[in-house]
């Protein structure tokens, strides 16, 4: 019978609809973290009548006869929209306001980018990652400075030692791509270039459709809680009537093979 296999796809679908629901709500409180969609398509049909195939001499089938298979997952998409802006009063905590990415430089080498702006210090005074990843343009604060302020414009100066001007420490750059979600997560709120995000352009915040910077917040996840607990509902019932769908035919086929 054609419904128990369709059914099992069904189920399968939504088991993976589930997963995406789970991993957006696990990061609920994750900055810089995007929410993620899963998208799905309809599998192949078994065609028994074509449309348009001629019935008799003058007519011809309007509809004709075609039979689901299933369904399949087409691709996980990430959803780029801005979380909420939450203020911490944190002199190295950055938000971007608007489109673009920070640099980072891994310890292979590769560079990954990055929207979450809880950034930290390391003990050679550089500006890094939580996971102590140098940011790019590499930014090195003295020891002895005071009064660290980041421009929206990427622009990092501090008082250093006694002087009573601020000095210049260098400016912040962010990337941006022709395809956001075809950039690839590789955990650690970090995400890869890809052949499908297109090369990244890299310019200064405030210009050329990059976003701005704004010191003393960050941007929290964009997960929607009331809206993951609504697909969560939906994904379950789903999920219950393809089973339903199961046992149904189980029964049918239970009710032929008592036939006498």
């Amino acid at each position: 019978m054609r419904s128990l296999y369709t059914a099992t796809t069904g189920m399968a679908a939504q088991n993976l609809n589930m997963d995406v629901i789970a991993n957006n709500l696990a990061n609920v409180s994750t900055s810089g973290f995007k929410k993620s969609r899963a998208d799905f398509q309809d599998l192949l049909y078994q065609i028994m009548k074509v449309p348009g195939s001629p019935t008799s001499s003058d007519t011809a089938s309007p509809t004709g006869i075609q039979v689901g298979l299933g369904v399949k997952t087409g691709a996980v998409t990430k959803i780029f929209t801005v979380g909420d802006i939450i203020q911490t009063e944190n002199k190295l905590d950055v938000a971007i306001e608007g489109n673009g990415f920070f640099q980072v430089t891994m310890p292979d080498g590769n560079i990954a980018y990055t929207r979450a702006g809880n950034l930290k210090l390391d003990s050679a005074g550089r500006i890094t990652t939580s996971d102590g990843f140098p940011i790019l343009p590499e930014i090195t604060v003295p020891a002895d400075a005071t009064e660290l302020t980041i421009s929206q414009t990427g622009v990092v100066s501090a008082i250093v030692g006694n002087t009573t001007t601020s000095t210049q420490l260098g400016t912040l750059e962010l990337g941006t791509f022709a395809n956001n979600a075809g950039l690839i997560a590789i955990g650690r709120n970090l995400l890869r270039e890809t052949d499908a995000s297109g090369a990244v352009t890299l310019g200064t915040p405030g210009s050329n459709g990059v976003g701005t910077l704004l010191q003393g917040y960050v941007e929290n996840s964009n997960v929607n809680l009331v809206e993951e607990m609504t697909h969560m509902i939906t994904a379950q019932r789903a999920f219950e009537i393809n089973s339903k769908v199961i046992s149904t035919s189980d029964q049918m086929m239970q009710t032929v093979s008592n036939i006498k």
